[in-house]
């Protein structure tokens, strides 16, 4: 075990709108963080993309700022990442070939609609533990081997690499020596089996991956490479620790054991729990690799939202607010509710438990007395009640009550939001006072895998603050605004 008082682990939480490092002792405490934002590309409708290098540039700027306040060179480096995006680059050079396309991005949904004959869904299912969807990758990748002039001949051959964030960034860390993923990244592109724990062949043929172009796949945890010297990165930081960002953030709220439930409210959200086994969700649910250490597999059930903070910065963006975050919640503060006003942000579709790319957004509700505080509200309140869905659905799927849910992310600093979450889900909700929640997740798993911490146990005894929301509102009313909720939803989904 690492003793020393002065040892530090890096971790990188690479997002969809920013990049973030930070440094973390071990107490598991923060001594250091960086971040810095990054642009999404709307090229057209339904299509969402960023520039890979300025991914990997975002990533050497906060790594580099928060080195800087280092005594000493870190024992670990470890990885979160935003999931599904795909990077398609060559592997003598390391250069993107084209644009990374995002998970919010629905360019393979032509190929996904292609693929819905009978029984090709559910043995896909069965095989992931993941709806068909163009949300995960298999159609990302081979829209990009389609697309990109040249690519899939190359691709074949051996010359150009596919792969997820972490594989992209570990990549670039390693100098090009290194090209794996993870397990909880691998179970998130419709391309892995969750049984046999490797890349799955008739799936690859399905959706025409070449293997040869696909990283290795590797536990979450433990040494996988080691730094190259890049700029102001120093050489030979063994990289630990690579995992997904949303089971990044239940590793960081030490969610190790069944019945522990999160919810990471970003760009869109997430609410995983751990399982012992894969359970093929009945309710619209992913089951997924939650992390992997020593040939040890901890599964998870999932839900996936495609917009919950993008809905608040949508309402921004409409009204020409600076600060949307700010100006939405101050103007939901300021009605007692959304009186009758309902959103359903089905921008690019509906994710969990409904699986619909192809319907979309939809305000209800409205009368002449309606007003801007209204639509703020119930921007506001979308959130949690697509939250709610997932937290009941995950409830029904692993049959046992879920007596606390824990929160994460920009929104969970929200008291309103988190107030009217547990006014609906009918439990404690408990919202970390980090904004690192993810990147203390693999801070967590690097410094595991080089032995600054034995075991789970020891991380679930390192501290960490939290804000506690009981709910509060009468059952009646509850009823009456879940009612509204579902009768907008309906309206949604049946056209």
């Amino acid at each position: 075990m690492v003793t020393s008082a002065r040892v530090s682990v890096l971790a990188i939480d690479q997002g969809t709108t920013n990049t973030k490092a930070i440094l973390v002792d071990a107490t598991g405490q923060v001594q250091a963080r960086a971040s810095t934002a990054l642009s999404v590309h709307y090229p057209r409708p339904l299509w969402v993309e960023q520039d890979a290098t300025a991914i990997w540039q975002s990533v050497l700027r906060c790594a580099s700022e928060v080195l800087g306040t280092a005594q000493a060179l870190p024992v670990a480096l470890g990885i979160s990442n935003q999931r599904e995006s795909v990077v398609l680059w060559e592997r003598a050079t390391g250069e993107p070939l084209a644009p990374c396309v995002i998970w919010q991005c629905q360019r393979g949904n032509a190929l996904v609609q292609t693929l819905k004959q009978p029984g090709v869904a559910e043995d896909v299912h069965r095989r992931t533990g993941l709806e068909l969807d163009p949300m995960f990758s298999a159609s990302k990748m081979a829209w990009l081997l389609d697309n990109t002039s040249g690519a899939r001949r190359r691709a074949e051959a051996g010359d150009l690499c596919l792969g997820t964030i972490d594989s992209w960034l570990l990549f670039r860390l390693t100098g090009g020596r290194v090209h794996a993923c993870d397990m909880t990244n691998a179970s998130r592109t419709l391309l892995f089996n969750l049984h046999r724990l490797e890349w799955d062949e008739e799936l690859l043929a399905l959706f025409g991956i070449p293997r040869q172009a696909l990283p290795a796949v590797q536990p979450s945890t433990g040494i996988v490479g080691h730094t190259a010297r890049e700029s102001a990165l120093p050489a030979g930081i063994p990289i630990a620790g690579l995992i997904g960002d949303s089971h990044a953030a239940l590793v960081g709220h030490a969610g190790f054991a069944p019945g522990a439930v999160k919810a990471t409210y970003g760009t869109g959200s997430s609410v995983m729990t751990p399982v012992a086994s894969p359970i093929l969700s009945q309710r619209g649910l992913s089951t997924t690799i939650a992390w992997s250490r020593s040939g040890q597999v901890t599964y998870a059930l999932e839900g996936n939202i495609y917009a919950t903070g993008a809905t608040i910065g949508w309402l921004g963006k409409l009204f020409g607010w600076p600060d949307a975050a700010a100006t939405v919640t101050e103007l939901a503060t300021a009605c007692p509710d959304s009186e009758g006003v309902y959103l359903v942000p089905a921008f690019v579709g509906l994710g969990a438990p409904w699986w619909n790319a192809a319907v979309r957004g939809m305000i209800h509700g409205l009368t002449l007395g309606s007003g801007v505080s209204q639509l703020a509200r119930a921007a506001l309140e979308s959130i949690a009640y697509q939250i709610y869905d997932i937290f009941a659905a995950v409830q029904e799927d692993i049959g046992i009550p879920l007596t606390v849910l824990h929160a994460d992310g920009g929104a969970s600093a929200n008291a309103l939001l988190m107030q009217f979450q547990a006014d609906l889900v009918q439990c404690p909700v408990l919202a970390s006072t980090s904004t690192d929640v993810s990147a203390l997740g693999a801070a967590y798993l690097a410094g595991l895998g080089v032995g600054v911490w034995r075991s789970t146990d020891e991380l679930t005894a390192l501290h960490r603050g939290e804000q506690c929301y009981v709910p509060a509102m009468p059952e009646a009313e509850r009823g009456v605004r879940l009612a509204g909720w579902q009768d907008a939803l309906a309206r949604v989904l049946c056209k």
